[in-house]
């Protein structure tokens, strides 16, 4: 098992590896609307925290030469499922058309009060 280190994403909040890789496969950890610049959830809206959940995963995949093309599965976490219409779009736009599985829940709070956290899985060729 290999640590990523992904200098361009968010620092991680806890004792965990932004992701880590075993074989072709790379399991990132679940990345919230922190703006790595910042260091905080600068975005309010569910639209503006997800395009920065996927460009914080895409800068964890670019530290292994990979792309949002690459992810297989991801596991999208929720703190209002009423926002799930709204996440669905930009995460939509996010992937251009990529369309690897996914699954989606509501979940009763997530770190810095984000309104949503996505993990993935992608996998090197």
């Amino acid at each position: 098992m290999e640590k990523i280190i992904a200098p361009k994403a968010p620092k991680a909040l806890g004792p965990y590896a932004s992701a880590v890789k075993t074989g072709n496969l790379i399991f990132c950890s679940g990345q919230t609307g922190i703006n790595p610049e910042t260091g905080k959830v600068d975005k309010t809206c569910v639209e503006g925290q997800t395009k920065q959940v996927m460009k914080n995963l895409k800068s964890v995949l670019a530290a292994q030469g990979l792309t949002l093309q690459h992810i297989v599965k991801c596991n999208v976490y929720l703190s209002d499922m009423a926002n799930f219409e709204k996440m669905n779009v930009v995460y939509g736009e996010m992937l251009e058309g990529h369309t690897p599985a996914r699954t989606t829940v509501a979940v009763a709070g997530l770190p810095l009060n984000a309104l949503v956290e996505i993990e993935c899985v992608a996998e090197a060729s």
